[in-house]
């Protein structure tokens, strides 16, 4: 078991310090191997040391500029840090060189969505909804971004996915109530999952204050 290996498997058991001191060792013995780098990144990243973690990643790309994952770990970083653009250039170039998988493609939809490029979000959520179909989560956040572009035939299909796989997802309730509410005459079917939302979460109260608004106009 290389310095590598032993660090993962101390992240693994919990045992940070080791990981650290596993990581420091596989640099020095392989100072030009960008693996090292990027380990130590990720977990200073998962430490909440963000401007130690960055350096690693960019020190891991300017030896590689083709570590696919350097930039990944690096986009990561920028979107917890609330760096949104940065973050989505970060993860178009991760996927051009490699990384595969849903992760990927929502993240970089999610990047442009928090970043306010709706329609820049749109086909990379939508790619990640096409491979991962069963996963509630990034078909919410489809469904959502669907409903911002105001889409809401498709939107509907989303969010009902996600509430028939999940009943108690009150986000998908509260969405499709509101877009019950806004795009149909569906009244009745707009306050029943709006009620269903605050009902499984007694802190939603945008949804119980649409839900009474849209039942004061009724009376």
């Amino acid at each position: 078991m290389d310095f590598n290996e032993q660090g993962i498997k101390a992240i693994q058991e919990k045992r940070y310090e080791d990981a650290v001191k596993a990581f420091t060792q596989a640099i020095e013995e392989e100072p030009n191997n960008t693996v090292g780098y990027i380990n130590f990144g990720n977990l200073l990243a998962s430490m909440d040391e963000t401007e130690r973690a960055e350096r690693f990643f960019q020190k891991a790309i300017t030896l590689d500029e083709k570590a696919a994952t350097a930039y990944y770990g690096l986009a990561n970083l920028y979107y917890n840090s609330e760096r949104f653009m940065e973050a989505a250039k970060l993860y178009e170039i991760a996927i051009r060189l490699g990384i595969e998988g849903e992760d990927a493609f929502y993240m970089l939809g999610k990047s442009f969505e928090r970043a306010g490029e709706t329609k820049l979000a749109l086909p990379y959520l939508q790619r990640a909804a096409e491979l991962a179909p069963e996963d509630v989560q990034v078909r919410l956040a489809y469904g959502i971004l669907l409903c911002s572009l105001e889409m809401f035939d498709v939107a509907q299909k989303e969010l009902q996915y996600v509430i028939d796989q999940d009943w108690n997802n009150a986000d998908a309730h509260y969405n499709l109530g509101v877009l019950f509410a806004v795009s149909t005459e569906r009244t009745e079917d707009a306050l029943y999952h709006l009620k269903q939302a605050f009902t499984l979460q007694p802190e939603f109260e945008q949804a119980r204050y649409i839900h009474d608004m849209i039942a004061m106009k009724q009376q």
